[in-house]
């Protein structure tokens, strides 16, 4: 091994971003040097949060980590990750139907860069069930999606969806 710092590009969505998410980066902080959280402003879907929003919450969820950076970018992200000098894109794997697809964009990956490696993180067991998808279903229903997304993400779902924050529950007999 060389003496740089290994850089790996956790690329996303993140719309919004999940305990699933959180937990796959710290986990992928274990293994490389830095990891680069990047916000997909180039999706297929259509986000509930702006680009600014999405990179802004996850930002603020990982303040005061200095071995994990957020931000946003466009384009191929083979051309990303050459920009940042990185060799490495961490994915995360939640089912086989997960892995079907990673696997298609890894290899598709591999043919536009050799030299880029994508590696697959297996998710937590916990995490198995839940998607930035699921859970905004469940925040728009009023959902106590508390302990699926960190504290910041939560907040900014209630807000966006019209409901308090905190989720006050009352318990009555």
């Amino acid at each position: 091994m060389g003496s740089e710092p290994t850089v790996a590009i956790y690329p996303g969505t993140f719309d919004p971003l999940t305990s699933g998410h959180v937990s796959l980066i710290r986990r992928a902080c274990e293994i490389f040097d830095h990891v680069v959280v990047a916000v997909a402003n180039d999706t297929p879907k259509s986000p509930l949060f702006t680009i600014e929003e999405r990179v802004n919450m996850a930002a603020e969820v990982f303040t005061g980590n200095t071995q994990v950076t957020v931000e946003p970018f466009s384009g191929l992200l083979v051309d990303y990750v050459d920009r940042k000098g990185a060799r490495v894109i961490v994915r995360g794997l939640r089912a086989v139907s997960d892995f079907e697809y990673e696997f298609q964009l890894a290899l598709m990956n591999r043919k536009l860069k050799r030299h880029v490696q994508t590696v697959f993180l297996m998710t937590d067991y916990q995490w198995l069930y839940i998607s930035s998808t699921i859970v905004k279903a469940a925040a728009k229903l009023g959902g106590d999606i508390r302990e699926l997304v960190p504290d910041p993400v939560y907040r900014r779902l209630r807000q966006k969806f019209g409901y308090p924050y905190p989720l006050h529950t009352s318990c009555e007999s």
